[in-house]
């Protein structure tokens, strides 16, 4: 298989009823690294609206548990990647992820605008970083994934398009961003965990790393100290250079599920997707749309 032979194959397909093949394929094939990395910093962006971010410091789950957190939520999105909607797999994550969410008092425009994120911080990343930049095709496919998504979590009012998830998020994002304590917390917490990672003594190098490839946005509203020009660049330069060394490797052949990233740490004897996450107020209804079915438990995951 040729560099750009899936691309050809994406373009082959109908994004509005292909879009689980393509963003199967764009995430496990083309841009798996860079997909994990981008909805990393997509889940982190939504703790700068106070709202959220004070919510999950409460919870005290990203600042006691926060490598379980992280596993989980992975585990959970990844499933419904890997198996699709209609699967009992699938069907289970997203009844796991919606009892989870309708145990607190989450607004509909909150969970709408941490949907925007899944959307538009991965096309941002890629055409940034990746090795080439998404495709027409891609892009329209991961709103429609994020869209059936919403749609299955009982998500009102959500974008028809990418502009328009692209607009909503920068628009909430201006209005709600800003500073709490908590969020601050659980900001804190989050960049201890991906130091954790490596080796402790490089622990200061990469949270000045990470640091410095957030926007100006999300620095004033957890009030960190912006890196210095050079710092920026020569951490968003070697990003860069990996995205142009991947694109001279050849084409992956095998899909990369989140599930076998080395950030995962939690379940090294595998795992039952109905056991992951909080459990905070047991019996809470599922997922908002039929099924003509249900699934107690889902299968163990090596």
């Amino acid at each position: 298989m040729k560099r750009f032979q899936r691309l050809e194959q994406i373009r082959r397909l109908d994004p509005e009823k292909d879009f689980l093949e393509i963003y199967r394929l764009t995430a496990t094939f083309e841009f798996p690294w860079d997909y994990t990395r981008a909805l990393e910093l997509a889940l982190y962006r939504t703790y700068a609206v106070p709202g959220i971010g004070r919510l999950l410091a409460r919870t005290a789950e990203l600042t006691a548990r926060t490598q379980k957190r992280y596993d989980d939520t992975v585990l959970l999105l990844d499933a419904v990647v890997e198996h699709g909607f209609t699967s009992e797999e699938g069907r289970t994550a997203i009844r796991r992820i919606n009892q989870m969410h309708r145990s607190y008092d989450i607004s509909n425009d909150d969970m709408r605008y941490v949907l925007c994120t899944f959307v538009v911080v991965p096309k941002r990343w890629i055409d940034a970083y990746g090795w080439r930049r998404l495709s027409h095709h891609e892009t329209t496919a991961a709103a429609v994934y994020y869209r059936t998504l919403g749609q299955h979590m009982g998500i009102k009012g959500i974008p028809a398009s990418y502009a328009e998830f692209e607009r909503c998020l920068d628009d909430y994002e201006a209005a709600h961003f800003g500073w709490d304590q908590g969020a601050r917390e659980v900001s804190d917490a989050t960049l201890d965990l991906m130091a954790s990672w490596y080796p402790r003594p490089m622990a200061p190098m990469l949270r000045t790393a990470t640091l410095a490839l957030l926007d100006e946005p999300l620095l004033r509203a957890f009030r960190y100290e912006r890196p210095g020009a050079a710092t920026r660049s020569l951490v968003r330069g070697a990003v860069r250079l990996r995205g142009r060394a991947v694109r001279l490797m050849p084409p992956r052949r095998a899909p990369h599920h989140a599930r076998q990233n080395r950030e995962i740490k939690g379940y090294p004897d595998g795992y039952r997707i109905s056991a992951l996450g909080t459990f905070p107020v047991p019996g809470v209804r599922g997922c908002p749309v039929p099924h003509g079915g249900s699934s107690a438990a889902g299968p163990v995951a090596e």
